[in-house]
């Protein structure tokens, strides 16, 4: 016990003689003489305090039917493209009329029908021309066709001229007038109407209300129509004031949408009064029964199929505008022979398929 006790005092005492020694022979190092004694600034992070974009829109997806893609106020309809429809919801302008006391233009007869959606403007429209010229002439001479209906029309201009192919007379299947949004003017002194005099106002003034004309001289080569001023085509307020102001077709339009995929850029439109929309392309998914379409997050929007490849997302960012505002079947289905909507078997009618051309000296027209 002693013994260990006298060996742990020795191992303390080497100890403290090995650090003393340690201590006695570190030496103090002087300060460098490059070295400066001033204070280092002091550092600090800020925060990045970026404030979230108002005007920029949230996403987020849904899902549409792909063959949706065939049905809507912007599908292509032309010699290349077929439409593909069978439930448009059609109201009878007449009916339409009496139900609205609007007495300042008519239709041929009560089987004349467009498609619910275009009629308020379309009546808005003539009822603003009437309230300027007090001209109350104009009448529609052309609406509505079922498929079979333009087969007629086809097989009679061909039993008539002899020709294997009609020039005059679109195939059945590739008439705008089968999509319910396409619409001829007359007027019931010469039953020739030319968008010139009073028309005139009409003809320039028909996008602020969602139409556009649709077959111009200047457009030939692409719609391969010849001009016809008295056919409008129903796309809604804001795609009408772009292709009317920037002297497009239909469609160069539906083309030029197709470089503005929601991935990238988004095509901005501010109308007349001010108004602003924002339109972007997605394709559709043909290898799946549904598409993934991107829609923005509280604010309102369209979606339109382009008859072709994809859809059409229009944002109406300060609300839609009130005239473009309407609920399927809301107006009220056609009780009319829709079979012959747009042309029956009247005289007025037989006239109408050939009328207009013939006295505008057009050797060629959509009908």
């Amino acid at each position: 016990m002693y013994a260990q006790l006298i060996a742990c005092v020795a191992v303390l005492g080497a100890g403290a003689y090995m650090v003393k020694n340690v201590f006695d022979d570190s030496k103090t190092v002087s300060q460098s003489p490059y070295y400066e004694d001033t204070e280092l600034p002091e550092i600090t992070t800020e925060q990045a305090t970026t404030e979230p974009d108002p005007n920029k829109l949230l996403f987020e997806s849904s899902n549409i039917a792909t063959k949706d893609k065939y049905k809507g106020d912007l599908i292509l309809v032309n010699n290349d493209h077929q439409y593909f429809g069978g439930d448009e919801d059609l109201v009878s302008i007449m009916e339409m009329n009496d139900k609205t006391g609007r007495d300042f233009f008519t239709a041929v007869d009560y089987t004349y029908t467009i498609q619910g959606c275009v009629y308020e403007p379309l009546a808005q429209m003539v009822e603003d021309f009437y309230n300027k010229y007090f001209n109350d002439t104009l009448i529609i001479y052309g609406s509505f066709r079922s498929t079979e209906f333009q087969q007629q029309l086809y097989d009679d201009d061909l039993a008539n001229t002899g020709e294997g192919e009609s020039t005059r007379v679109a195939k059945p299947g590739f008439s705008e007038h089968e999509t319910g949004y396409a619409f001829d003017f007359s007027e019931t002194e010469n039953y020739d109407y030319d968008g010139t005099g009073d028309f005139a106002w009409i003809n320039e003034n028909c996008f602020k209300y969602g139409f556009i004309v649709r077959y111009t001289e200047e457009k030939e080569g692409i719609t391969q129509i010849q001009d016809e001023p008295w056919h409008f085509r129903y796309v809604g307020i804001p795609h009408a004031y772009y292709i009317t102001k920037n002297g497009i077709c239909l469609e160069e339009y539906i083309d030029l949408l197709r470089s503005y995929v929601y991935e990238g850029e988004h095509l901005d439109i501010t109308d007349d009064s001010g108004k602003s929309y924002e339109v972007y392309f997605v394709p559709s998914d043909d290898g799946s029964d549904t598409t993934m379409v991107p829609v923005p997050v509280g604010k309102e929007y369209t979606i339109s199929g382009n008859n072709v490849d994809g859809f059409i997302v229009t944002v109406y960012k300060d609300g839609i505008p009130e005239l473009m505002k309407y609920e399927p079947g809301s107006a009220g289905s056609s009780s009319g022979d829709s079979e012959n909507s747009g042309e029956d078997d009247s005289d007025v009618s037989d006239d109408s398929s050939t009328d207009d051309t013939a006295d505008s000296g057009e050797d060629s027209a959509e009908y």
